[in-house]
């Protein structure tokens, strides 16, 4: 080597310093203006923005700067947009870091729109209790305080005024009967009648706080029937004074019946207020009952969703229709009973007006009136709060009442643990992890609720899960697809005999899962269904209903009609089984998210959904018909005060004749208020 390379290979070491930026700041300054210039650096930001930043270090020249590269896509940019007639936006580019990858030939930037300062997202919080507890919290603010007001109202006070006006209407009933058989003397007359007298008193003390009731209502200008049941009282009170004069006795019997019964259905309008409130202040799951127009057949379907505690808070305590319709009925009455009355004065005497215009009160509302809607849905209140259940209003009253079907699925007849599996038996020469692996892979792409069954039983046995080409389903109990290559058939009994597969003897099993392979049976897979009470209490009830129809959108090919008809001893014709078609798209349907819930459920299994909508038709059709037996009561009785008016007969407008008569209409009465038991 000579002398002339053995210069150039020699260095000091201040150039290496040099090299490596590492040389003395005074020798590095006073070299700063013989460096190449360059852009300035860009500065990674790391969390603090310094006062005044370093002076950057000179880059290799294989080393490629990004501003560079923003500049000449921003030119690009600029220029296609001249072309295209649109001014370029001005852009502001953003700080990048420096490049470490060389620059080659043919790359062009990918085009990135400037970002901002970096924030980072907020991390999500898995809180798989946070729906239980926003549900606690507004059960808490809700029906459970509610329950504890109702809880220290107590119902001492109303059973105590039942009972003391129970006792005021059968003596004064008892003391009336003794007058119209005369054996009350006529010296004892006037104390019976001041004794009468004094009991109206007595039973309106007692009563006081439904006479308050009505009179509050008549302030909101509505009427009621407690507000009838306040003019009654004025009425009875004002013909009890001309009692003492005319040596008659008053209706005393029949108010007392008329404020007993008001009592007892205010008894039963805070009971059932209660029970909800239990109900919805323990529940720990809340899910809807709602309706879904035009879901099967053009028929309105009841499906399941998520409830909320403000779809019972907001709707349980609005008036129903019936409700309205006998508050309608009872002003009614009341202008009727006054014409009633003026007719008597007019045709006779004012003292007479007075009797008739009170008897006319008593008479055109039956004392059953006064619990015909309360007594039922107390009825049906005891049955629902069992099964965790609440009805929303009559607005869920009266759409869980109109024609529709209610969809059943796997879950709802056999819960998840119901079926299992009690043994197998192979046939032929096939292997037996193949026959589990082709079975489970017809039965695992059917669906269903034996498919986790199969699938457990195929990774005991460290079996192959095969796809399914060609599934088909035979909707009798059977289904079908190719497997490797390999025609299978997967179904009950009856579908294998249909079929015409060859059953060897001994295979004859009622609850069984065959399977056969290329036209021959190769395994008998014995299930065993156990009956859930839940499911057997709700099938039930909901195929004893007129205008309700069950509906099977269930996978499961074992739940045939005949097999439902002897596992649950139902009669299936009212059970709608449509083709597999048809259950899948009816399975997919869902709730739209404005459908108002008709009904709580805070429970699982199919009892609490099935009893909400029967007994929501069953309630219904009962309030209906109690408001027009009483109805058509009263509106006789106004006719016959009406026509012993003209007669004047007011001999036959006796205390024993109106309790009579009252008692008469109680009959029809409680035995309608009866019909909410039947579900």
């Amino acid at each position: 080597m000579d002398e002339q390379e053995k210069e150039q290979e020699s260095f000091s070491l201040e150039d290496i310093l040099k090299e490596f930026g590492d040389a003395p700041e005074a020798e590095q300054e006073a070299e700063a203006p013989a460096q190449p210039q360059a852009a300035e650096a860009v500065k990674i930001w790391d969390g603090e923005t310094p006062e005044e930043a370093p002076q950057e270090t000179p880059l290799p020249r294989d080393t490629v700067r990004l501003d560079e590269i923003s500049q000449a896509v921003k030119r690009q940019m600029t220029a296609e947009a001249e072309e295209a007639g649109s001014p370029a936006q001005e852009e502001t580019p953003a700080p990048q870091p420096e490049a470490e990858e060389p620059y080659s030939e043919g790359w062009e930037p990918e085009y990135e729109q400037p970002m901002g300062e970096y924030i980072p997202p907020e991390p999500i919080v898995f809180r798989p209790k946070s729906r239980l507890r926003e549900l606690k919290r507004k059960l808490v603010a809700g029906p459970e305080k509610r329950y504890y007001e109702l809880t220290e109202q107590g119902f001492a006070k109303l059973q105590l005024a039942i009972l003391g006006n129970l006792a005021i209407a059968l003596i004064s009933g008892l003391s009336a009967i003794l007058y119209a058989a005369g054996a009350v003397q006529e010296d004892r007359l006037r104390l019976l009648i001041f004794t009468q007298f004094l009991s109206i008193l007595l039973s309106a003390l007692l009563g006081s706080y439904q006479l308050m009731e009505g009179f509050s209502d008549l302030i909101r200008r509505r009427f009621s029937l407690n507000t009838l049941l306040l003019f009654s009282l004025a009425a009875c009170l004002a013909d009890g004074i001309l009692c003492l004069s005319q040596q008659r006795v008053p209706c005393c019997a029949a108010f007392s019946l008329n404020m007993t019964m008001s009592l007892w259905g205010a008894y039963q309008r805070r009971n059932t207020e209660m029970g909800q409130m239990d109900t919805m202040r323990k529940a720990i799951r809340l899910d809807s009952v709602a309706a879904c127009p035009d879901y099967y057949e053009g028929r309105t379907g009841f499906l399941r969703g998520q409830g909320q505690v403000e779809d019972f808070m907001d709707t349980y305590q609005a008036p129903s229709g019936p409700e309205k319709t006998l508050n309608g009925y009872a002003l009614t009455a009341l202008f009727l009973s006054l014409g009633i009355g003026i007719c008597a004065g007019v045709l006779h005497s004012v003292s007479m007006g007075v009797q008739v215009f009170s008897a006319s009160l008593l008479v055109a509302v039956p004392a059953s009136a006064y619990i015909t809607l309360s007594r039922p849905m107390a009825v049906l209140e005891r049955r629902l709060h069992k099964l965790g259940v609440v009805l929303c209003g009559w607005q869920g009253i009266r759409g869980l009442s109109v024609p529709g079907v209610f969809p059943l699925n796997d879950t709802d007849l056999f819960p998840q643990g119901c079926a299992k599996m009690n043994g197998v038996k192979f046939y032929g020469t096939r292997d037996p992890d193949q026959v589990i692996a082709y079975g489970t892979a017809v039965i695992v792409a059917d669906g269903g609720g034996m498919a986790p069954l199969f699938t457990q039983l195929l990774d005991s046995r460290n079996g192959y899960h095969y796809e399914v080409e060609t599934l088909r389903s035979y909707g009798n109990g059977g289904v079908g697809g190719i497997v490797d290559g390999e025609a299978v058939l997967v179904g009950s009994l009856s579908f294998m005999q249909e079929m015409g597969v060859d059953m060897p003897e001994g295979t004859r099993v009622s609850q069984a899962v065959y399977v056969a392979v290329d036209g021959s049976l190769c395994g008998v897979f014995a299930i065993a269904y156990s009956k859930v009470k839940s499911s057997a209490a709700g099938l039930t009830t909901l195929c004893a209903y007129r205008g309700l129809t069950p509906v099977l959108t269930t996978g499961d090919f074992m739940l045939t009609e005949s097999f439902l008809r002897g596992k649950f001893g139902i009669s299936t014709r009212r059970i709608a089984f449509p083709d597999r078609a048809a259950r899948d798209a009816l399975a997919a349907r869902t709730l739209e998210e404005d459908a108002p819930a008709l009904a709580l459920t805070t429970g699982e299994g199919l009892a609490g959904p099935a009893y909400a909508v029967t007994g929501a038709r069953a309630l219904r059709t009962a309030s209906i018909l109690g408001v027009t037996v009483h109805m058509l009561g009263g509106i006789l009785g106004l006719i016959i005060m009406l026509v012993l008016t003209i007669l004047g007969a007011d001999h036959l407008l006796t205390p024993a004749n109106l309790v009579i008569y009252e008692l008469i209409w109680m009959i029809p009465g409680l035995l309608v208020t009866e019909w909410t038991r039947s579900i």
